[in-house]
């Protein structure tokens, strides 16, 4: 090869690097030594063959036998500086060099010239998760999934992927599992062996028993040191064999792109995390696979109930004289069906926590949550209920459906139907086919109570003790019911508030009331602190994808714990321009926990927190930041921050005890 023929590349200048001082620099994607020494300059290839240590971060030393060498830092194998060649080095050994150029103080390096792309194993599996729909990919960038993330890389180039470097594992697996439960389709969250991949655990069990798809990506070790317990070595399949419904390595001789196609179609038809292990010497391998699409094998799976049972459930209807609906997370998808069901006839609509706004607060149907974090309104009304129709609820213990009630349990899958305990009519179907077949229906009793007339005083009487509530001061900081007052009416009707755990929850599914198309992701079976913000990210991310959530607004909520476990993610954000908007409780204690103890008659212990100030961190990280001491402050706050185009955040100092 001639210079002529050559790409030239500036690596820096004169001034970097002083005599007798080796460096390593990058000339496009080649790694090289560069060297100083003697007055000359030298690159040569920076992997020593030994064990491809960087010779680049060695130093030139005198040997035995008075000679300058360069010596790898890692096992000590030497090189002459000019020549490359080892000692006692025939003239066929040694370092590859690489001509050097000094043009008025800047450093070129002469490389061959770039080489057309090899299609490789990890390209046609990233080509095949494109085709299957997977868009967005949460990770973090390591030794042991290079090739990886070098296909991931060409994707996002091509536009087909869009990338979001994470600070922590377990926040890019709470991100995904976000983006699963408001999409229905999978995000991927990338890792290194390891404690990278053990890092996703707590995530992918969110996703797992809330039932969002999710595509994890772990990287592994060489597949020749795989067993023996080599450095990040751990068995893969054996660690997430319970959280996965797919979980396989990717051997050199696999078909490739029908493993990545098994993974997604795992993850998107049972709503379940799938799990593929990339061994770092397989990842690089040329393949002339084609990639794998969907079409062909995946369809829409409707199940109609039979008409004898919803004849059935007409005849029950018909004889209720206080019919309710509680409707979970399962059934946003039909939540116009439900909402003009409830209107034909005048039932009042209840929530569980995790379905909070499929049909907002402002709806006249619309009783609110029950159970824990619910309301006095849905509790009464299902005290007072004669038959309950349950669609789509796994009838968590902390609902609080009462299964002594009559009950209709409405249900796609059947292993959810009486799964903790018997119901009068267990119906087989989907939620909207139900719901269409039941108005079709001679099921109105002339003689129902007037339950819609009632649910508006009942609304009546909860909005006026609220406001009475706000007269409690105990001096120790703002009583929430402020914050979700004011923050539900500022809100645009398209928000998606994603919520982490603790006192801020009950208070925010007790106070705040929804409007519009507004949703709610929680960490819902799982109950995770730190859910909050990973998940808004994971939200933003879905309104950048999908045409049905563009121009949503985002806003995260936690209390000063939860957002301690995963700051520094703010900083994602920051880097990647999410409109984000995080309101944070500080009253510097796990304030449920503390609550849970004195309801135990045992001692507080440990629940208190030294936090720093949240808003002067947001600030620091690139952000908007606004601390809040003041009821009066609130709102103007919280509009700054709403308008501001970039993640904000709003620090309100709260009371743990006016929840």
């Amino acid at each position: 090869m001639t210079d002529e023929t050559r790409d030239w590349i500036s690596v820096g200048h004169i001034d970097d690097l002083p005599e007798g001082r080796v460096k390593t620099v990058t000339a496009r994607t080649t790694s090289i030594c560069l060297v100083h020494f003697d007055g000359q300059w030298a690159a040569m290839n920076n992997h020593c063959p030994h064990q491809r240590g960087p010779l680049g971060e060695g130093s030139i030393e005198k040997g035995v036998d008075d000679k300058c060498w360069i010596r790898c830092p890692w096992h000590g194998w030497d090189f002459d500086p000019l020549t490359g060649k080892p000692p006692g080095g025939h003239e066929d050994s040694g370092q590859d060099m690489y001509p050097v150029e000094i043009r008025e103080g800047e450093i070129f390096v002469g490389i061959a010239p770039e080489p057309p792309h090899e299609r490789t194993v990890t390209d046609v599996m990233v080509e095949t998760l494109s085709n299957w729909g997977v868009q967005s990919v949460f990770g973090m960038v390591g030794h042991s999934n290079l090739g990886l993330s070098d296909a991931i890389r060409l994707a996002v180039g091509d536009g087909k992927m869009t990338y979001f470097g994470i600070r922590h594992e377990g926040a890019a697996a709470f991100a995904a599992s976000a983006y699963g439960k408001l999409t229905g389709t999978p995000a991927a969250c990338l890792t290194i062996a390891g404690p990278g991949a053990t890092n996703l655990l707590t995530g992918l069990w969110d996703a797992k028993v809330d039932r969002a798809p999710v595509l994890a990506l772990t990287g592994q070790v060489q597949t020749q040191v795989m067993g023996p317990g080599a450095f990040q070595d751990i068995d893969l399949l054996s660690a997430f064999q319970a959280v996965t419904s797919f979980s396989q390595p990717v051997l050199g001789s696999s078909n490739h792109a029908e493993l990545a196609a098994l993974a997604c179609k795992t993850a998107i038809v049972e709503q379940n995390v799938a799990h593929l292990i990339f061994p770092d010497d397989v990842q690089t391998n040329p393949s002339d696979q084609p990639a794998s699409a969907p079409e062909g094998r995946v369809t829409a799976a409707p199940v109609i109930p039979a008409q004898s049972e919803i004849d059935k459930a007409a005849a029950m209807i018909k004889s209720a004289r206080r019919p309710i609906i509680i409707v979970g997370h399962g059934a946003y998808p039909m939540r116009d069906d439900i909402a003009s069901l409830a209107e034909q006839m005048g039932m009042p609509v209840l929530t569980t926590f995790k379905a909070k706004g499929l049909l907002p607060d402002s709806h006249r149907c619309a009783g609110g949550v029950l159970g824990r974090s619910g309301t006095p309104i849905a509790s009464w009304f299902m005290n007072e209920a004669d038959l309950i129709i349950a669609l789509g609820t796994s009838f968590s213990n902390h609902t609080g459906i009462e299964r002594s009630k009559e009950i209709i349990q409405v249900d796609h899958e059947r292993m959810q139907l009486g799964k903790f305990h018997p119901v009068a009519l267990p119906i087989w179907g989907d939620v909207g086919a139900f719901c269409e077949a039941i108005a079709r229906a001679d099921c109105q009793n002339p003689g129902a109570d007037d339950q819609i007339s009632e649910l508006a005083d009942r609304w009546d009487i909860w909005r006026r003790e609220k406001q009475q509530r706000l007269q409690e001061d105990l001096g120790k900081g703002i009583h929430s019911f402020a914050i979700f007052e004011a923050l539900g009416r500022l809100v645009p009707d398209n928000t998606i508030f994603a919520v982490d755990v603790g006192n801020n929850t009950y208070s925010f599914g007790r106070y705040l009331e929804t409007k519009g198309s507004q949703r709610v992701l929680m960490s819902g079976y799982l109950g995770s602190i730190g859910f909050g913000l990973p998940a808004a990210m994971g939200a933003w991310a879905a309104t950048q994808d999908k045409a049905a959530l563009k121009g949503c607004k985002v806003v995260s909520i936690s209390g000063d714990g939860g957002f301690g476990q995963y700051p520094m993610e703010f900083t994602t954000a920051v880097k990647y321009g999410m409109n984000i908007t995080h309101i944070l409780l500080h009253n510097g204690e796990l304030g449920k926990i503390s609550k849970e103890q004195r309801s135990g008659e045992w001692p507080v212990w440990e629940t208190d927190l030294q936090n720093p100030g949240f808003a002067a961190f947001a600030r620091l990280c690139g952000g908007h930041g606004v601390k809040v001491t003041d009821p009066a402050d609130i709102e103007a706050a919280i509009r700054e921050a709403l308008d501001h185009d970039g993640p904000a955040l709003v620090e309100i100092m709260t009371d743990a005890d006016l929840v």
